[in-house]
């Protein structure tokens, strides 16, 4: 009889608030990972901006959410693609068509996630100043 294969991963062992505990600091040494990457960090600036910005100019408690959650979308949607270009690097550093495309997918969706977020931001701040 054999004895069971242990995981490969000791985080995959683990269980309750242990499990989370761990995850916790995972998730910590992404965040200080990403720092370390220009469009995470300019992106993370000006959430500090941003983000109190939202309690200010939201009318209501949707306007709200929505300026923030746009924000907090944007680096969310920055650390998937930061994820997915380290992840394509670590394979190998020459040019094949499947990593440009997963790289360029990526990169799109950081534009469509800017885009949002500029036109939430653009529409509240018209609807607050410009059309009363």
């Amino acid at each position: 009889m054999s004895s069971p294969t242990p995981f490969a991963n000791p985080q995959k062992a683990r269980s309750g608030l242990q499990r989370l505990w761990h995850a916790t600091g995972y998730s910590l040494q992404g965040l200080r990972t990403a720092w370390g990457e220009t469009a995470f960090r300019q992106e993370a600036i000006a959430a500090l901006v941003l983000l109190p910005a939202a309690f200010w100019l939201g009318r209501g408690w949707v306007e709200t959410a929505l300026l923030a959650g746009t924000v907090v979308l944007l680096m969310v949607v920055e650390l998937l693609n930061t994820g997915i270009e380290a992840a394509i690097d670590r394979i190998g550093p020459e040019w094949h068509e499947l990593s440009k495309r997963a790289k360029d997918m990526g990169s799109a969706a950081v534009l469509l996630s800017l885009l949002l977020c500029a036109g939430v931001w653009g529409a509240a701040l018209y609807q607050r100043f410009l059309h009363g």
